[in-house]
């Protein structure tokens, strides 16, 4: 059973537990969090990984590019392995500008979540065909406007347009351009999005 270390709020380490005892009990992990921005004709786009519908957590929402769990006996570097195992991406950390550590918290009925997100941000344009996709993680990868997704969670905006791939059951995938609201989105805390978009504002190039 995959164990993670287990830290104080204010970071301090303080043992190691299974990821179910860390979920029950809310204890405060790490986790490592990657967004891909690509700028394509002087617009600023973040890519959104699409959740599996066999996800336990949050199945068939956008999310973060590519994240998980850091287990207790790996470094913040190695969550760089996500982006391979997600969405088939390699790079080095020499390619990704940290972000920091953003505290986040998330709790729902049986399943409370307290993480230390280490966030990194890679700037790169990744055509779609580029994308290999883990099956039981995510089923699909999609374009949306960086100032639109701000104006949606923060403005007055209630819908964003994005384009992106939705793979099938049977690997068939097939392009989609759509409107998306908040509600298709993982509803992270807004002090999360808020901080994660503003230090990606501050951290890009």
């Amino acid at each position: 059973m995959e164990e993670l270390k287990i830290f104080k709020k204010d970071r301090t380490y303080i043992g190691t537990a299974t990821r179910d005892e860390i979920h029950i009990k809310g204890l405060w992990h790490e986790t490592f969090h990657c967004w891909i921005m690509a700028e394509i004709e002087g617009k600023e786009y973040l890519y959104f990984q699409l959740r599996s519908k066999r996800k336990k957590d949050y199945p068939g929402l956008l999310d973060i590019t590519a994240a998980g769990h850091l287990l207790s006996n790996e470094n913040v570097e190695d969550g760089i392995r996500e982006l391979k195992e997600e969405i088939g991406i390699k790079v080095t950390m020499d390619e990704l500008t940290y972000l920091g550590v953003i505290p986040y918290e998330k709790e729902l009925e049986g399943f409370i979540d307290r993480e230390h997100a280490h966030v990194y941000l890679l700037q790169r344009e990744i055509p779609f065909e580029y994308f290999t996709l883990q099956a039981e993680e995510v089923s699909g990868i999609f374009l949306v406007p960086f100032e639109e997704f701000y104006q949606l969670w923060f403005g007055n905006d209630k819908h964003v347009a994005m384009v992106g791939i939705k793979e099938k059951e049977n690997g068939e995938r097939v392009r989609i351009t759509m409107k998306a609201d908040k509600d298709m989105f993982v509803p992270h805390n807004d002090s999360f999005y808020k901080d994660t978009l503003d230090a990606i504002k501050s951290g890009r190039n």
